[in-house]
């Protein structure tokens, strides 16, 4: 059964998981033809794998600390900061602990 996603208007709950984290899991919170807001479950040491999509990305830390890796660099965020990447950069991540994760995605011009 699919997830609903979220609807224009509709107001969408990103506070951190805390206690429910440990048994959370990865949702797409709404999707049209142009973006895509994913809140991301990162257990603590369990990478995604290096990866790459078109539009640009941002990856906003809700809770926890996350490790990504991109154009040979690594870059750790915390709760409360954010990351931008153009569009078709390689990247990873890990949680350094267990996090989460507001990631969005441009789909589209």
């Amino acid at each position: 059964m699919a997830i609903p996603h979220a609807v224009s208007g509709q107001r969408i709950d990103v506070r951190p998981l805390g206690d429910d984290l440990p048994t959370a899991r990865t949702v797409a919170l709404f999707k049209s033809a142009q973006l895509e807001a994913i809140r991301m479950v990162l257990p603590a040491g369990k990478p995604v794998p290096v990866h790459q999509v078109p539009g640009e990305i941002t990856i906003q830390c809700l809770e926890g600390r996350i490790e990504l890796t991109f154009d040979g660099r690594r870059q750790e965020l915390a709760a409360g900061e954010m990351m931008f990447l153009a569009g078709g950069v390689a990247h990873g991540l890990v949680g350094l602990e267990d996090s989460s994760a507001l990631v969005t995605i441009v789909l589209g011009d």
